[in-house]
C-alpha cells in the first residue's frame, strides 16, 4: 500500500479474523475503496487461484513444502515473489553470557505465542562451563509461565492453533525422549485445559540427529544442547536447512559480532531475540530453505516496486562518438579515454591532454 499498490490479502484459513481486522482498520482509516481486498479460504483452491491470477508480485508466508509449490507455479509465469518459509532458529549462549538475561530471553523467544512464531528460539547451544546454571534458570522461567485462555487475566501463554499442531509438537517430544533426551519440564499435553493446550517444555541431552533439533517445531518446545566451545556451537547452528534468524548471548560485543557474522541467517541479534520482526525499519528475510527476498525496511519497500530506468542523453549535432562511421580518430579517442579512465595515474595524466584538446576543438553544439 505504501508503495502505491493495490493488495489482495489471503490470511491463513486458521487465522481468518486477523486479516479481516486489518482490512477493517484500514478502511476505517480512510484508504480508497477496494484498494485492499481480503479473500478467505484454504490454500486449495483459494491460494492457488491467487497464484494463477497473475499478480505483479506475490508474497507468501508458510511452510517450505508449500513455498516450493508456489515458487514452481510462479516460475512458469515469470512472476516475482518473496518467500518467508519459517526457521529452526538457534540461540548461542557463550561462557561469558549474562545467564539471567539469557534464560529470560530463551523463555520468551521459545514460548511466546505458544512457540508458534517463525522466528521463535527452537534450539539452544550453551557452553558447557555455564550449562547447568543456565538450564536451572530456563526451567524456572518455563515453570513460572501461566498457561490458560488467551483472554483470561494473568495468562502468559495460550493454546496452540489446533489439535493437529499440538499432536505434531508432542510427536517431536516423544521422538526425542525415545532417543535419549531428558524432559526437564513439561512434555505432556494439558488435556485438563482443553484439546489444544501444551505446556512450556524444556529438553536436554538432545543430539543433532533428533527430529526436534532439525525440523521446525512451531510449538512451545525448547531443546538445549551442551557444547564444548564457540566453534562447535557455530558448526551446529549452521548445520540446518533453515536460515531465518539466530541470536548470540555474550557480554563481549566484539566476540559476539564475530560469531554473528559467521552465522548463516537473515537476522542475527546480540543479547536479544525475535523482536526485530516488529522493527519495521529493519529488513526481514532468510537464507536457504527459509526463503528469499525481503519485507520490512527500505529493502522490503523496494521489493514492492518495479524499477524503471529512463536515461536522457544531451543532444549533439554529430551524435555520439561511437556512431558510425568508425575511423582512426575514434581509435585514438577510445585509447586515450580508456587510459584516462582506467589506466595508471601517469598514463591517465598523459591521456588527459589530448582528450582536453579534442574537446576544446569541438564545435560547441557537439561538446
Amino acid at each position: 500500500l505504501f508503495a502505491g499498490n493495490g493488495v489482495v490479502l489471503k490470511p491463513s484459513e486458521k487465522t481468518p479474523l486477523v486479516g479481516q481486522l486489518l482490512a477493517d482498520l484500514l478502511t476505517e482509516a480512510g484508504i480508497p475503496e477496494d484498494l485492499l481486498q481480503v479473500v478467505q479460504g484454504p490454500g486449495e483452491p483459494t491460494g492457488r487461484s491467487l497464484v494463477e491470477a497473475g499478480p505483479d508480485l506475490l508474497v507468501f508466508t508458510g511452510s517450505v513444502a508449500t513455498g516450493r509449490k508456489v515458487a514452481t507455479e510462479l516460475a512458469g509465469q515469470l512472476t516475482p515473489h518473496v518467500l518467508e518459509l519459517g526457521g529452526k532458529d538457534p540461540m548461542l549462549v557463550l561462557d561469558d553470557a549474562d545467564l539471567d538475561l539469557a534464560a529470560r530471553g530463551a523463555a520468551w523467544g521459545a514460548f511466546t505465542n505458544a512457540g508458534q512464531t517463525c522466528a521463535a528460539v527452537e534450539r539452544i547451544y550453551v557452553h558447557e562451563d555455564v550449562a547447568q546454571p543456565f538450564l536451572d534458570r530456563v526451567v524456572a522461567q518455563a515453570q513460572a509461565i501461566r498457561v490458560g485462555r488467551g483472554d483470561a487475566p494473568g495468562t502468559d501463554m495460550g493454546p496452540m492453533i489446533d489439535q493437529d499442531a499440538r499432536a505434531a509438537c508432542h510427536a517431536q517430544v516423544e521422538d526425542a525422549r525415545k532417543h535419549g533426551a531428558t524432559v526437564l519440564t513439561g512434555g505432556e499435553p494439558l488435556d485438563e485445559l482443553g484439546p489444544t493446550y501444551y505446556p512450556p517444555t524444556v529438553l536436554t541431552d538432545v543430539t543433532p540427529e533428533m527430529v526436534v533439533m532439525r525440523e521446525e517445531t512451531f510449538g512451545p518446545v525448547l531443546p538445549i544442547q551442551v557444547v564444548a566451545d564457540d566453534e562447535e556451537a557455530l558448526a551446529l547452528a549452521n548445520d540446518s536447512p533453515y536460515g531465518l534468524s539466530a541470536s548470540v548471548w555474550t557480554t563481549d560485543r566484539t566476540r559476539g559480532l564475530a560469531i554473528a557474522r559467521r552465522l548463516t541467517a537473515g537476522t542475527v541479534t546480540l543479547n536479544d531475540c525475535l523482536y526485530t520482526y516488529a522493527a519495521c525499519e529493519t529488513p526481514w528475510g532468510g537464507a536457504k530453505d527459509s526463503g528469499h527476498g525481503h519485507t520490512h525496511g527500505r529493502w522490503g519497500l523496494l521489493a514492492m516496486t518495479r524499477l524503471k530506468h529512463i536515461n536522457r542523453a544531451r543532444p549533439r549535432r554529430a551524435g555520439s562518438p561511437w556512431y558510425f562511421p568508425y575511423d582512426e580518430d575514434l581509435d585514438r579517442v577510445a585509447d586515450e579515454g580508456f587510459e584516462f579512465l582506467y589506466g595508471s595515474k601517469l598514463k591517465g595524466l598523459k591521456a588527459a591532454g589530448p582528450l582536453l584538446r579534442r574537446f576544446r576543438d569541438l564545435d560547441p553544439g557537439d561538446r
